[in-house]
């Protein structure tokens, strides 16, 4: 087995940059259930003993400290309430209470809800958060607000206001937009020179298209997008972009919007052929992702497993630009042996 020569940062750098790291590097993304079976079949006390033993080139994630009004039990600062749902071997939370759904207009929601404020966070902590990871990727400050959206409206009335509402989709967006840009602002001021990555994400895609019209896309959300990405290429930071399902419609205009990072490569859904992907944009995104979770992780063999890295490493990772990951968070019902087969037969064969 080659020796490494470049630590987990240097690796990840080296690949955005289209430069030969000495392997191609790997991260990992996994729910807390599943992370725990992995440590438990790993004999790991702790998550980053488990990752180390898989050298895996995990990602350190920074964030500022909540010191804003009260927030009651099973809510967050935007008023959300959330459920625990039981999915048989794991739990997620969903959103139960939707604060902006009954109102029908900007005035109203003027008048009876009250936004964060930024200076509800204390960024003085966010140094100290990177001692002992100097040698990995930092990522810093994260921008969602269709997510949020969602949340603060409900799903269904959401995605009718785009439509029906777009004033109320503008006026909201607008000040998830001031959150975000201050959010991201903030945390690279006080950590210069450190964030490697920032987040700049928004699910688009379902199994077979895209969840919205491309021209609803290009109006309501890639130009705020594109105003965060500026704020974090002048920082010198990459922008890490998460985008579901099938979304090959709108990545050029993405591509175009400033993107650095494409994750998850959902390659089982329409339009995501790897090959095809690969050809038209490997010269001008870095691919991060691509291993199937929701057939082969959980529910292939080992044999499968170690095939779909090859595959990706051939596909995705010719001539440079990839990272292996899960193409989401892997799932509990995903046998930690295949979880393993991924990143030993990566380890084995991603030498460049």
């Amino acid at each position: 087995m080659p020796k490494e020569t470049m630590t987990p940062r240097e690796r990840w750098l080296a690949t955005l940059t289209r430069k030969k790291p000495d392997r191609v590097p790997m991260d990992f993304w996994a729910t807390s259930e599943a992370t725990k079976k992995l440590m438990k079949y790993l004999l790991c006390n702790n998550k980053r003993e488990m990752l180390e033993k898989l050298h895996v080139d995990f990602v350190v994630e920074v964030k500022p400290l909540y010191l804003g009004p009260h927030i009651p039990k099973n809510h967050d600062k935007f008023q959300c309430k959330y459920k625990k749902v039981q999915y048989g071997e794991g739990v997620y939370e969903e959103c139960v209470f939707h604060p902006l759904a009954e109102f029908t207009s900007v005035e109203e929601i003027e008048r009876n809800y009250t936004w964060p404020n930024p200076d509800w966070l204390d960024y003085s902590n966010i140094k100290d958060q990177l001692k002992g990871y100097e040698m990995y990727p930092i990522v810093g400050g994260y921008y969602e607000p269709f997510l949020i959206y969602k949340r603060l409206r409900g799903e269904e009335q959401a995605y009718m206001d785009m439509a029906k509402n777009p004033e109320i989709v503008h006026y909201c967006l607008d000040k998830l937009f001031h959150l975000g840009y201050e959010d991201i602002r903030r945390i690279l001021e006080n950590i210069p020179g450190k964030v490697m990555l920032s987040y700049v994400a928004e699910d688009m895609g379902a199994q077979n298209d895209l969840l919205y019209s491309p021209a609803h896309i290009q109006e309501f959300l890639i130009p705020r997008m594109k105003q965060i990405i500026e704020l974090v290429h002048q920082a010198g930071v990459f922008v890490f972009h998460h985008n579901d399902g099938s979304i090959r419609r709108i990545l050029p205009d993405l591509i175009s919007a400033g993107i650095d990072i494409l994750n998850p490569i959902q390659w089982r859904c329409k339009g995501m052929d790897r090959k095809e992907l690969k050809k038209k944009f490997g010269d001008k995104v870095i691919f991060h992702g691509g291993m199937d979770n929701q057939e082969t992780l959980p529910f292939g063999t080992v044999k499968e497993v170690k095939k779909e890295v090859l595959d990706n490493l051939r596909i995705l990772g010719e001539g440079g630009g990839y990272i292996l990951a899960p193409c989401h968070n892997i799932q509990a019902v995903s046998p930690p042996e295949n979880i393993v087969a991924v990143y030993e037969t990566c380890y084995r064969n991603a030498w460049t």
